[in-house]
């Protein structure tokens, strides 16, 4: 009687990278932000906001962006992304809503007056954010340009963009990656 045979066991598959967190994304900001010869390698404009997309840890979406006195992003979203800034030098404002928006299905909503929130980053100062966090953000210096890294992930699916009079938010555009890739 010859022995029983047996199949090899099959291989086990790689295990799936686990997702960033936002915390992760933020220690990578923190780590990046505070390299001053990738900072230094960003060139200014004095008018328009420049950047370099960067290689972002686990699949993740990252850029080095630099900000000309007086400029901003506007109110808008990540969509389902998480994320994280770090200021790498100036300063940066954040203008934020402490509420989950929906995700879908609106044009126009009235915000209730204890929402907002503001944040001021310095050098060296981060932020962490979850999916659908409205916000802006902001250079204020009249005279200085600010540098920041920020990291997304998952990558950016569509940055919805809004309008804001008073308490009333309105959806105005929604961009897709090919819109600023």
């Amino acid at each position: 009687m010859s022995a029983p045979t047996h199949a090899p066991a099959p291989a086990a598959a790689p295990a799936a990278a686990p997702a960033l967190s936002a915390a992760d994304l933020l220690a990578f900001t923190r780590r990046i932000a505070s390299d001053p010869e990738l900072i230094a390698s960003l060139p200014l404009d004095p008018e328009g906001r420049t950047w370099i997309r960067l290689d972002g840890p686990g699949g993740s979406e990252a850029w080095l962006i630099g900000w000309p006195p007086g400029t901003g992003t506007g109110w808008h979203d990540h969509a389902e992304s998480r994320g994280a800034f770090t200021t790498a030098q100036g300063h940066l404002t954040e203008n934020s809503l402490a509420v989950r928006l929906p995700s879908e299905g609106w044009q126009s909503l009235s915000l209730t007056p204890d929402v907002d929130r503001t944040r001021r980053l310095g050098a060296g100062t981060g932020r962490a954010f979850g999916e659908h966090h409205v916000h802006e953000v902001l250079n204020e210096s009249a005279t200085e340009h600010a540098i920041s890294v920020h990291a997304y992930y998952p990558p950016l699916p569509l940055i919805r963009r809004y309008s804001r009079t008073g308490p009333v938010l309105t959806l105005e555009q929604v961009e897709r990656p090919a819109d600023w890739q």
